[in-house]
């Protein structure tokens, strides 16, 4: 089979789907490779680099027109999907049960397609599951966005002229980027305490240092998937009214909570900014589902009642070297459960299969996108 790796066309996105280094391993599987020219030099992968490693290289329609299968990082737009041969097949992130026009795209054109975000939150799919490789990455990142914006240090110092004191980090949402946050704001020296709505987090947080901001959870809160799917307007208001005296106190606030599908729980009001010191420091990361933070603006930096706000949408295309490295070897490894370099097998009671596979030979397969 011929896999095509496009170049993303989404604004100030700098990954690609696959790296060169992967493409060799993909290759020695049977698989030839087409990437479309120009794909990877945001990431700072040449041409070159992609032809020794014995890829091909070519304009956007011989790559979409001649490939049984398409690699991507984001969701195609309809004038994408329009260049696919019939029945090839789409594996990317594709936010199906928000996204109808894509899946309609998919239809239309009678190809199938893997929705990377949709792969099951199970043991033998970690090595491909992207969600936790992006949101480790972006993680990471916001604490060095918070620390460069910040008038002060993190860490305690002593020196000849005074004591320095250390950081307060409030840190909302211990998922996977939230922990990294909390690592690598221990890291830099900050104090953070961290606000989470699963009780069960607080051993994990506690682990890496940082101190739980302990909400008495309600029956309303549902877990599924490894996300929480279900949360009354009842817990979230106790759990602003108890964090806000936190965030009044705090030099910075990472925000991280999302609900898949959903519009991002609003976390942090403006009343809220505005008891925060000036110069005190926003990260939102759920800015592109609507945001924490009543204040963010999507992709901008902000100053709102004298704090700092950052809404940068797209962390992980920040670190485009370790996110594209990360992002092909998890995708290469869905690759490679899902097909031979003869075919895909169609296992459709598959676990993996079955939870990934949004669109069949135009047909919708997925339960929740029905």
């Amino acid at each position: 089979m011929k896999l095509g790796v496009p170049k993303e066309t989404k604004e100030k996105e700098r990954r690609v789907a696959l790296t060169p280094d992967i493409c060799k391993k993909v290759i020695s599987a049977g698989f030839e490779i087409c990437i479309e020219s120009g794909a990877g030099e945001n990431s700072f992968y040449s041409d070159e680099k992609y032809k020794e490693a014995g890829c091909s290289v070519a304009d956007k329609n011989k790559v979409y027109s001649e490939s049984d299968v398409i690699l991507k990082i984001n969701p195609p737009i309809a004038e994408e999907v329009s260049l696919m041969k019939k029945e090839c097949v789409l594996i990317s992130f594709m936010y199906a049960a928000t996204n109808p026009s894509l899946v309609e795209s998919c239809v239309k054109q009678g190809i199938s397609a893997f929705s990377m975000d949709a792969i099951p939150r199970i043991s033998r799919a970690q090595k491909m599951d992207a969600l936790s490789s992006q949101n480790n990455l972006a993680g990471y990142k916001t604490v060095l966005l918070a620390a460069n914006a910040l008038g002060k240090i993190f860490p305690l110092m002593m020196t000849a002229g005074g004591t320095l004191r250390p950081a307060k980090v409030v840190i909302m949402g211990a998922g996977i980027a939230g922990l990294q946050a909390i690592a690598t704001a221990k890291r830099l020296g900050a104090i953070v305490e961290v606000s989470d709505i699963r009780p069960e987090t607080k051993e994990e947080i506690e682990s890496l240092g940082g101190k739980f901001i302990e909400v008495k959870a309600d029956e309303s809160v549902k877990m599924e998937g490894g996300y929480v799917t279900n949360v009354s307007e009842e817990f979230l208001k106790k759990q602003k009214e108890l964090i806000y005296k936190h965030i009044a106190d705090a030099d910075v606030v990472i925000t991280t909570a999302l609900i898949p599908g959903k519009k991002a729980p609003l976390l942090v009001s403006d009343e809220m900014v505005k008891s925060m010191r000036p110069g005190s420091v926003i990260v939102d990361m759920a800015t592109e589902q609507g945001g924490n933070c009543e204040c963010s603006e999507m992709n901008k930096t902000i100053v709102k009642h004298g704090v700092i706000i950052i809404g940068e949408s797209n962390l992980p295309s920040t670190l485009p070297m370790n996110a594209s490295n990360l992002y092909a070897k998890n995708i290469s490894e869905f690759l490679l459960h899902l097909a031979t370099k003869d075919g895909f097998k169609w296992e459709m009671e598959e676990e993996i299969t079955k939870g990934s596979l949004i669109v069949h030979k135009g047909q919708i397969t997925h339960p929740s996108t029905k």
